[in-house]
């Protein structure tokens, strides 16, 4: 059954959501503007380096210098834009708060809000219907591949290199491979399929030495893909990067 909840109660319930998270942590809201005790949580969280998938969807391009200097600094983060987002929704793998609050620190303090916490145990069937929603809205956000702390983030695309020659355009290609990801936490790494993990993956991996254990991300493009120690990239990034990613650290 879902509880419904006021100012006091919505700001409980989203550092509960936060703590609690061990494989989802979804967060929706236009305005960011994240309080201390809030960054505090989620920078434990992405410390930890667990297996919590956190997103962070927002809606308005004007990010105040804090904000992107923070944001940049959460390499285990996957941050979207959504043009004409008004939703605020909170979300584990447990329970999912939707209410009125944006994650704004004027609005915890100043605001009368309005919220209804469910959960996935007492309330499967609505809680479901509220992550599919998120789930579409989530396709539809553009997301971030790099928060630049000097400047708001551009939802257009980098723009590609001049093919002046095959020797230049190789150079090209051979030095936008060198940056890698993490194929546990999408994390950026060097380039090098001999060690595809950043340096806590490689921990928690070393810990049971599975080459076949399937990570969730391509070691060359970052994409969602089944993965392992063995075959770090996807098929299209191997064709592609075949001979910078034979010899990368060569």
């Amino acid at each position: 059954m879902a509880e419904f909840l006021t100012t006091k109660g919505i700001t409980h319930a989203i550092d509960q959501i936060i703590k609690n998270a061990e494989e989802k942590l979804w967060i929706i809201s236009p305005y960011l503007k994240i309080d201390r005790h809030f960054k505090e949580l989620l920078e434990e969280t992405d410390e930890d380096r667990r297996k919590v998938d956190i997103r962070v969807i927002y809606g308005k391009k004007e990010l105040r210098q804090e904000e992107k200097n923070w944001l940049a600094g959460r390499r285990s983060f996957k941050i979207y834009f959504r043009e004409h987002l008004h939703a605020k929704c909170y979300l584990n793998e447990k329970e999912v708060l939707l209410t009125s609050m944006n994650l704004y620190d004027y609005s915890q303090d100043n605001n009368d809000e309005m919220g209804v916490l469910v959960s996935r145990v007492n309330d499967s069937t609505l809680f479901d219907e509220i992550l599919r929603e998120s789930q579409s809205i989530l396709k539809k956000s553009k997301e971030i591949r790099e928060m630049v702390a000097t400047s708001s983030p551009s939802t257009e695309p980098p723009p590609q290199p001049k093919r002046k020659s095959r020797r230049g355009t190789e150079r090209a290609i051979a030095e936008t491979a060198r940056n890698g990801f993490c194929i546990r936490c999408n994390a950026s790494v060097p380039l090098n399929p001999v060690q595809p993990y950043c340096g806590s993956c490689f921990g928690s991996w070393n810990r049971f030495q599975n080459p076949n254990y399937e990570e969730k991300y391509c070691h060359a493009c970052g994409s969602d893909m089944a993965t392992t120690m063995n075959k770090p990239v996807c098929l299209p990034c191997y064709r592609k990067y075949r001979y910078v990613l034979e010899f990368a650290d060569a």
